[in-house]
């Protein structure tokens, strides 16, 4: 694999992550897709919205990585039934409160975002700077995004952590 300069070896467990986290977002996206479709209740609007925006993002990152994964000249899993069988992620039924809907999702990016550093981690063994540029960039957007959640889902009387600067360590 010449134009990458990537030892084609080292390529192999990349990829397999790769594949793993393509299997975790598309289970991801579909269960967007049917929270979108089936939200009802006082938060329809926003989370009616936020849902599209999410799975909108989602779309991307999965054509993206298998775009990367056929870069690294492999071919992607294709098929949702081994993405169903691949992913830790599990499709969730859309008959549940909005709240739960949330948590669900935040949940997910859990299991998404531990994904990541498992990708991240074999490409940096594989010296694949192409990977890690595409999949650091992710994490920051999905941490903010699971942030945004979490916040909506507080009580208003609810607080963050914080730290004392005035105090001697």
């Amino acid at each position: 694999m010449s134009y990458l300069n990537i030892n084609d070896k080292k390529l192999v467990s990349v990829v397999a992550e790769l594949n793993q986290l393509l299997a975790e977002y598309n289970v991801y996206y579909q269960k967007l897709r049917s929270f979108h479709w089936n939200i009802l209740g006082n938060n329809f609007f926003d989370l009616h919205n936020k849902f599209e925006e999410l799975y909108n993002d989602a779309k991307l990152k999965i054509d993206e990585t298998a775009e990367r994964i056929l870069t690294l000249r492999y071919h992607p899993v294709s098929r949702f039934g081994e993405y169903l069988k691949m992913a830790e992620i599990q499709e969730t039924s859309a008959m549940i409160t909005d709240t739960e809907m949330v948590d669900k999702i935040i949940s997910d990016h859990q299991i998404i975002l531990l994904q990541m550093k498992r990708v991240i981690t074999k490409a940096e063994m594989a010296g694949d700077e192409g990977t890690l540029d595409m999949i650091g960039a992710y994490i920051g957007k999905l941490e903010k995004a699971s942030w945004m959640l979490d916040a909506w889902n507080k009580n208003t009387e609810d607080q963050l952590k914080t730290t004392n600067m005035n105090k001697a360590s």
